[in-house]
C-alpha cells in the first residue's frame, strides 16, 4: 500500500513539472508543427497546445493578453508589432523558415498560367486571396501583383478570405477558379496544382519568425520549446513539409 501511495504522490509530483506550452502559429505552419508538437511531448514532460490562424490574427490575441507562450509568424511584420509593444522575451527572436508563393487552380482544370498575368484573362473569374490587407499571404501577393503592375487590373476578381487554408479550400472547392497560396500548402493537397511559382527574384522574401512571448508562464519551458524547434529532428519535418530553413 505505501509503494502505491508513493508511485502515486511521484506521479502529481511529475505532473506538477510538466509545462503547459500555447504556441501560436501561422495557419501554413498547420501540418508540420501537428507533427513537432507530438515528438516534442514524447521527448519532454511537457504539453503543447497549438492555435493555428492568419498571423495577423494571432498577434492580435496575443496583444489582446490571450495566453501564449511561442509565436510563430508567417511575416516579420507582425513579429515586428510584438516586439515594438515589449510583447516578446528578449533575445528570442529567431527567422527559422522561408516560403515560396504560388498561383494554384484546381487539380482537374484545363487552365492554364504561364505568367502572372494570364489571370487578366476572363478564363479566370474568382482568385482566391488571403486578405490582402492584413494576412501575410495575400499581402504578399498584393505587394507582388502591384510590382509588375497587375493588382488594378484584376482586383475586382479577388475573393479575400480568413487565412491561407481558407484560399485553398476556395480552390480546392472549386468555387474560384485560381487563388494564391504557400508552396507548402499547395504541397499537402491533392485537390490543387501549381500553375504558377513566382520565381524568388521576382517574388516576395518570405521569412518566417518565431520567438517567447514575454508574457509566458513558463520562460524556461517556452525557451526549450524553441530549441528544439531549430534542432535537427524538427527542421527534418519543416523540410518535409517543403519549407525552407535558415
Amino acid at each position: 500500500m505505501k509503494i502505491i501511495v508513493f508511485a502515486l504522490s511521484l506521479l502529481v509530483t511529475l505532473n506538477t513539472y510538466a509545462a503547459q506550452l500555447t504556441v501560436h502559429a501561422a495557419a501554413s505552419l498547420t501540418d508540420a508543427m501537428k507533427e513537432i508538437a507530438p515528438a516534442y511531448e514524447k521527448e519532454s514532460s511537457d504539453k503543447v497546445r497549438l492555435n493555428f490562424d492568419a498571423s495577423s490574427l494571432l498577434a492580435r490575441q496575443i496583444t489582446e493578453g490571450a495566453p501564449a507562450d511561442i509565436f510563430l509568424s508567417a511575416d516579420e511584420a507582425k513579429m515586428n508589432d510584438l516586439e515594438k509593444k515589449g510583447l516578446l522575451a528578449p533575445e528570442t527572436r529567431k527567422t527559422l523558415l522561408t516560403n515560396t508563393l504560388v498561383i494554384v487552380v484546381p487539380s482537374d482544370s484545363q487552365l492554364e498560367v504561364h505568367a502572372a498575368a494570364d489571370l487578366a484573362k476572363s478564363d479566370f473569374k474568382k482568385i482566391a486571396i488571403s486578405e490582402p490587407s492584413s494576412v501575410p499571404v495575400g499581402i504578399y501577393a498584393k505587394e507582388y501583383l502591384t510590382k509588375i503592375g497587375l493588382w488594378d487590373r484584376i482586383a475586382e476578381k479577388m475573393i479575400p478570405t480568413q487565412n491561407v487554408r481558407a484560399s485553398l479550400a476556395a480552390v480546392e472547392s472549386g468555387n474560384v477558379e485560381a487563388g494564391f497560396v504557400y508552396k507548402t500548402d499547395a504541397l499537402i493537397s491533392k485537390k490543387v496544382k501549381v500553375a504558377l511559382e513566382i520565381p524568388a527574384g521576382e517574388g516576395p522574401q518570405i521569412s518566417y519568425p518565431v520567438a517567447v512571448v514575454a508574457a509566458s508562464t513558463d520562460l524556461a519551458a517556452a525557451k526549450k520549446f524553441l530549441a528544439y524547434l531549430e534542432s535537427e529532428p524538427a527542421l527534418a519535418v519543416f523540410r518535409k513539409y517543403g519549407f525552407g530553413v535558415q
